[in-house]
């Protein structure tokens, strides 16, 4: 669509917000649609058992990863991050914006989750272990109740070597997607847009994984793989946009954060809402999350997407309505950031639909703030991030800013409330960059 036609789709609000996300001026949103969540759940083509189904299955595969991935063993084969209090940061955040905050703030280390350090090791690493379980059982070489860790030997590998994984990513995920596939055998091509750092690259090389780079965004790089699996009867192609696989992997997060919550005695609550501020690049990951969220907490959880101001596509996606069908192209945004994991242009319209009517907003960060909310994290936790897992930090001084009248009108002034921000990556890169990285947050 062209600019004109697009504008014609919009109130004055929205248009005056277009203008701004256009200057690349950093916004916030509060979503005009929600509704009840549980009137709007029940329209939604996946469900709270499918969630649980998904975590059942990687309970019968964690005998396998904690066999291949050494540094699964002391979680038993369940990959999982930690929940930490981040006080000193929170400190430095409201000295830093002159902005009180109620609430702790944790930070959810997905950044550290073990095989690939990303929060993709969760819908990425699952959506392959579906995939190798469903073709091991329908060749009659595995039962649900036998012990899984019987993959891992040369039988497996070579019934596996016979098909392909191809995927499109911007990093995180081909890293996930590949250093899983070629464990269990599978061979894998990996299609990497131009904002794909150099590092994952290779690393991902390293582990055999052929890559293919385009001097294209992440559009073209999913094309690409789709392409290669139309053409190959036995590739499987693992659809970043679209995938209920991924989107299920993802949402097995809510059930895991509601145990550490339990096991931290953090109450969630009509008394004690909860607010989480979740990176946003097609919206797969943050919108698993989110849904499983709202399947566990209702309206007590309010979920914040966060998104770099030069490629904030769901934003623009949920704004107009149109989701899939507009990028931020078609408005005159360049979709260049240092937040390589986020720089996605056109945004899924499978998540968008199904979290349009339970995020509670979203909001824009630009990257000079991402690398200074980087180092403070460092100063002040020792917790080193990539620039793109730092876009939800700024989310509870913006809420307070800016957010009075939505506080107000949820009834969620003067309440005791906790803020989750989602780290999505960043223990695996290099040393050499991340001291790159720290230098710019000055």
């Amino acid at each position: 669509m062209n600019p004109v036609e697009i504008e014609s789709l919009l109130d004055a609000q929205a248009l005056n917000l277009i203008k701004k996300m256009k200057s690349y001026d950093e916004v916030l949103w509060f979503n005009p649609k929600i509704h009840t969540t549980q009137n709007r759940l029940e329209d939604c083509p996946l469900t709270l058992e499918d969630i649980q189904d998904a975590e059942e299955r990687l309970k019968r595969f964690a005998p396998y990863i904690a066999q291949v991935f050494p540094e699964t063993k002391a979680t038993n084969g369940i990959i999982e991050s930690n929940l930490v209090k981040i006080p000193a940061m929170k400190n430095k955040l409201v000295k830093n914006y002159a902005q009180p905050i109620e609430g702790d703030i944790w930070l959810k280390c997905d950044s550290h989750l073990p095989i690939s350090g990303s929060i993709k090791a969760r819908g990425g690493i699952y959506e392959i272990l579906k995939y190798a379980e469903d073709l091991a059982i329908e060749q009659h070489l595995l039962r649900k109740d036998d012990d899984y860790s019987i993959l891992d030997s040369e039988e497996f590998r070579r019934f596996f070597s016979q098909y392909q994984i191809a995927v499109g990513s911007t990093g995180n995920l081909g890293l996930s997607i590949g250093i899983i596939s070629t464990k269990l055998g599978f061979m894998v091509t990996v299609h990497m847009s131009a904002d794909a750092k150099q590092w994952k690259k290779d690393l991902l090389r390293d582990k055999g994984v052929q890559v293919i780079e385009y001097e294209a965004d992440y559009s073209k790089a999913v094309e690409a793989g789709r392409i290669q699996a139309e053409k190959e009867p036995r590739c499987y192609f693992v659809d970043d946009e679209n995938s209920q696989h991924l989107f299920l992997g993802y949402a097995v997060a809510a059930i895991r954060l509601k145990n550490q919550l339990e096991e931290l005695q953090i109450k969630v609550d009509e008394d004690h809402p909860l607010f989480v501020y979740l990176p946003c690049g097609v919206g797969g990951a943050p919108g698993g999350v989110t849904f499983g969220l709202k399947q566990l907490f209702q309206n007590n959880v309010y979920c914040f997407f966060a998104e770099p101001t030069h490629s904030p596509c769901m934003l623009l996606g949920l704004l107009t309505g149109l989701h899939e069908k507009i990028s931020v192209q078609d408005i005159g945004i360049d979709n260049i950031t240092a937040a390589d994991g986020l720089a996605v242009g056109r945004p899924s319209g499978f998540v968008g639909k199904i979290i349009a009517p339970i995020l509670s907003g979203a909001f824009t960060v630009r990257d000079d703030e991402l690398f200074k909310l980087l180092r403070i994290l460092v100063v002040t936790e020792n917790i080193r991030l990539e620039p793109s897992a730092l876009a939800g930090m700024i989310g509870p001084v913006k809420l307070a800013q800016e957010g009075k009248a939505f506080l107000q009108k949820n009834h969620l002034l003067n309440k005791k409330a906790a803020h989750i921000v989602w780290a999505t990556g960043g223990s695996m890169v290099p040393d050499v960059i991340m001291e790159d990285y720290y230098k710019k947050g000055f």
